[in-house]
């Protein structure tokens, strides 16, 4: 019998590691040396954890969910008796189960199934096979390029450019005297509501080694580097451990598996600079210096780390490569679209009953993702819009639900795939506010290189602040829209040429909205506090007083089981009583 808890990050803040130390204290105290307890990372079913497997004697799989430290007792119990009948209060409903049914899994394919600290355990189901299988047969640098080429795998980072483009680039480059070159991953994730890369590395982080073997491997680099946010401290741990058992068995270091390859890793921390998603901003930060874009051409291909020839891709990017390799390029082209191949991870998240990661193959809808299997809108609500691409993406409305996930078909409504984040909203959305929302982001996080980033888009973030503050002006969409053309046609880099599309898709589809705000000084969904008023009616209120009682500044008013009132005056519109209304009598215009 083993027992396996989910130990990623979102695990971990539910609960799990305390979970994990009480079923420990347990086993312990009954000498229980036929139940084997391990880990794994997440599996992307955010929603219901902590997760807890129990695989029988038979390898059968029965997933715990929502488990609590006090659960441990009856886990313990039913493993050591076999009466796994204990278990069916802890077990997922198989409407949950569909969650992880419906996916299609290549990236993830390991996430949640193997234990990330434990290189045999990588090794077991299939790790490191694809590097053995390209150095003991001699495959030329081509011959790889060639399969990727073949799978039509583009950069899941963001751009969506072609990898083996960009690794032939590299390939071809001639290096100065020292006859370096570089590997560079992008493991920033800087959008908002994006986690999928954490979830690799903490989940998988061989994977992640491999494909960069093989990426360094096929652009002659000798040296490869992970550039992680150090606000990712378990994905740092769990992926220098990786790479120190990769070096102890020979898969990273000086002649790898008895050849004349030889590559070493390292991880770069950095700061949590947006920007410094942006690859030229990137090698900046790496060489010490302040994150701010370089001017293109040259290309990193040509002159990147210490001018020097390096490739970039991120996570998810070089997650891929190994299943590529392993299973032939055909096979992932047979996934997806004509141009857009293969799987893509979301990370799903927002209004949506289940949320978590999501990896399908490109060509299904959105509607597939967020209904089907994302379960959607909490609380029974309206489907609103979705924002895809992060503070580079754009809105998308309720109409567009049928929008086909490809590189093209999303970029035809004004958002962009980006690195995968996939954020719900509903009825109660004010998009105005989430346009400023994203905007304030992208402004904070502007560089400051460029004239048309740095004050197009605090110009355009102020004319905001005033529309969502009840003070809009006639003009005021216009001025927008001119500012967003002109910061994207003017800005240096990625980050300014896309901070404006949240706002020019918020235009697009839901220009009535900014419109209300502005001529009637009112939020339709009811979200802007300077353009709200909360109300009591008097029909629906019985009298609890629960309303007054969390009102922070005594602003209601009135006797027990007699209807109570709202004081304009003194109300600040924290809606702490339409929390606390069971009667729905608190009203918000």
């Amino acid at each position: 019998m083993r027992i396996v808890v989910g130990e990623g990050s979102c695990g971990l803040a539910a609960g799990a590691g305390a979970v994990h130390k009480r079923l420990e204290a347990l086993l312990g105290e009954q000498d229980q040396t036929n139940v084997e307890l391990g880990i794994t990372g997440c599996n992307g079913m955010c929603f219901l954890e902590p997760i807890v497997d129990v695989y029988d004697d038979g390898g059968e799989l029965h997933r715990l969910v929502k488990v609590h430290e006090k659960d441990a007792d009856v886990i313990v119990k039913a493993a050591t008796t076999g009466d796994l009948a204990l278990l069916d209060d802890l077990t997922i409903s198989a409407e949950d189960e569909k969650f992880l049914t419906q996916q299609t899994r290549v990236a993830l394919r390991d996430c949640g199934v193997i234990d990330p600290e434990n290189i045999d355990d990588y090794i077991a189901h299939g790790g490191y096979k694809a590097i053995s299988k390209i150095l003991r047969e001699g495959l030329s640098q081509e011959e790889v390029i060639n399969q990727i080429d073949i799978a039509g795998l583009r950069g899941r980072g963001g751009a969506g450019f072609s990898t083996a483009f960009k690794w032939r680039a590299a390939r071809d480059a001639k290096p100065d005297e020292t006859g370096k070159k570089y590997l560079i991953c992008n493991a920033d994730e800087g959008d908002p509501g994006a986690f999928m890369d954490r979830a690799v590395i903490e989940g998988d982080p061989h994977t992640l080694i491999e494909g960069m073997l093989i990426g360094a491997y096929c652009i002659g680099a000798s040296e490869g580097i992970v550039y992680v946010r150090a606000e990712y401290p378990l994905a740092i741990v769990r992926l220098r451990k990786a790479i120190k058992d990769a070096t102890s068995r020979g898969y990273l270091g000086d002649n790898i598996l008895g050849s004349d390859f030889s590559c070493t890793l390292r991880i770069k921390a950095g700061a949590g600079a947006f920007v410094c998603g942006e690859e030229t901003a990137l090698i900046e930060s790496l060489e010490g210096k302040r994150g701010m874009p370089r001017l293109k051409p040259p290309f990193p291909a040509q002159a990147g780390y210490w001018l020097r020839p390096s490739n970039i891709n991120n996570v998810e990017t070089y997650a891929n490569v190994a299943w590529i390799i392993n299973n032939g390029g055909e096979a992932f082209a047979a996934m997806g679209t004509k141009d857009s191949k293969g799987t893509k991870v979301f990370a799903l998240t927002g209004k949506i009953v289940r949320g978590g990661l999501v990896e399908i193959p490109m060509g299904k809808t959105l509607r597939e993702v967020i209904f089907d299997i994302g379960g959607g809108i909490r609380g029974g609500k309206e489907f609103k819009a979705v924002q895809l691409g992060g503070p580079s993406g754009g809105c998308v409305p309720a109409s567009k639900l049928d929008t086909v996930i490809d590189y093209g078909e999303l970029a035809a409504t004004g958002a962009i795939m980006g690195s995968g984040g996939m954020v719900v909203m509903d009825e109660t959305t004010c998009m105005v506010g989430m346009a400023r929302f994203f905007l304030d982001f992208t402004a904070k996080e502007s560089c400051g290189k460029c004239v048309h980033c740095r004050l197009g888009t605090k110009r355009m973030l102020e004319i905001l602040d005033r529309i969502v503050a009840g003070k809009g002006e006639e003009g005021d969409i216009e001025k927008l829209e001119d500012l967003c053309y002109a910061i994207k046609d003017g800005a240096l880099c990625g980050l300014g040429q896309t901070a404006p599309n949240p706002v020019l898709t918020t235009i697009r589809y839901f220009r009535d909205e900014l419109e209300a705000h502005i001529d009637k000084h009112r939020c339709p969904a009811g979200e802007c506090r300077e353009l709200i008023t909360y109300s009591i009616d008097a029909d629906t209120c019985v009298g609890c007083t629960a309303c007054a009682r969390q009102c922070p500044v005594q602003a209601i008013s009135g006797e027990r089981r007699s209807p109570h009132k709202i004081d304009p005056t003194l109300c600040i519109k924290c809606g702490n009583c339409m929390t606390a209304c069971r009667f729905g009598a608190v009203k918000v215009q």
